[in-house]
């Protein structure tokens, strides 16, 4: 019964929803973990019956099994968000969802975007596309944000010549200043599949990222998206399509990338715009030690 309740889920999900290739396997997944631990913690098989008997403890239950098991605050709203749908399609018009508060990501000093957050953040505004073109176009340009560190006018800039994507990407940035940047496996994969169910063919000279009408995708369009994503998320209010241009410099300097490199990959005129990040790595490093140290707080 559970496997069968859960591809009648992936049915309603690619079919009836429409839903993009991304959204379905991460729905898919959580419905098949939520059920087994479910089986696991009730002792019996699950059904329909015992998925709409779902009490608010056993969800919270659920949750804090994948708290422990490592789950930041944005997948572990996505998740509950992914459960929640799930649920409804099950119990149908008379679905009752248990109500359990969604964990919350509290507001301080600017920090970078996880990449757990980037990846949450992504998922949601996808998701929540009506077309499924239009979430896979989302997707692909929040990848090239954060994989690739560009601009969101950058990105809005790109165009049909770009394509076929190989290892690196010409990016025309500030002052019409051209630099070289990698591509991540995983971005040229996301950019590849928009390409792919985009109703607009990549023509030469033409936007790569379209609207729903052909045009240039606007990037308030996806700055909207996004504040509507964080808020269902948790998120801080500074969590906008520039914090993943942020979050990508920041993550690459924790890693060892020196700040040359790192000034020629953001397209910075001045090393001076790139060390501000070696404060915010800083500041980073201090917040790990304040969680960790035992000694932090004395």
């Amino acid at each position: 019964m559970q496997h069968f309740l859960v591809q009648n889920w992936r049915k309603s999900l690619e079919v009836e929803q429409r839903r993009s290739a991304h959204t379905v396997r991460a729905y898919v997944t959580t419905a098949e973990r939520f059920c087994a631990f479910l089986a696991d913690y009730e002792g019996q098989a699950v059904d329909a019956d015992a998925l709409r008997a779902l009490t608010p403890a056993t969800l919270r239950a659920f949750l804090a099994r994948r708290r422990g098991e490592g789950l930041g605050n944005a997948s572990a709203a996505r998740e509950l968000s992914a459960i929640r749908a799930f649920l409804r399609f099950v119990g149908g018009k008379e679905a009752t969802v248990p109500l359990v508060k969604g964990p919350r990501v509290t507001k301080g000093v600017p920090r970078p975007v996880s990449p757990d957050e980037v990846v949450a953040l992504a998922e949601d505004v996808a998701e929540n596309r009506r077309e499924a073109w239009e979430g896979a176009r989302d997707w692909a340009v929040l990848m090239l944000l954060y994989g690739a560190g560009l601009r969101i006018g950058e990105a809005m800039g790109l165009n049909g010549d770009v394509l076929p994507l190989g290892e690196t990407l010409r990016v025309t940035g500030k002052r019409d200043k051209t630099r070289i940047v990698p591509l991540l496996p995983q971005v040229r994969e996301a950019i590849d599949a928009y390409v792919a169910l985009s109703p607009y063919p990549p023509d030469k000279g033409a936007p790569l990222f379209r609207g729903r009408r052909g045009g240039a995708l606007s990037p308030a369009l996806v700055r909207r998206a996004v504040q509507g994503a964080r808020g269902r998320l948790g998120l801080s209010e500074r969590t906008t399509p520039h914090a993943l241009r942020h979050s990508f410099a920041t993550h690459l300097l924790a890693g060892g990338a020196d700040l040359r490199s790192l000034q020629e990959l953001l397209g910075h005129a001045s090393l001076a715009s790139t060390q501000i990040y070696t404060a915010v790595d800083a500041a980073h490093l201090l917040d790990v030690y304040r969680n960790a140290h035992p000694r932090a707080e004395s």
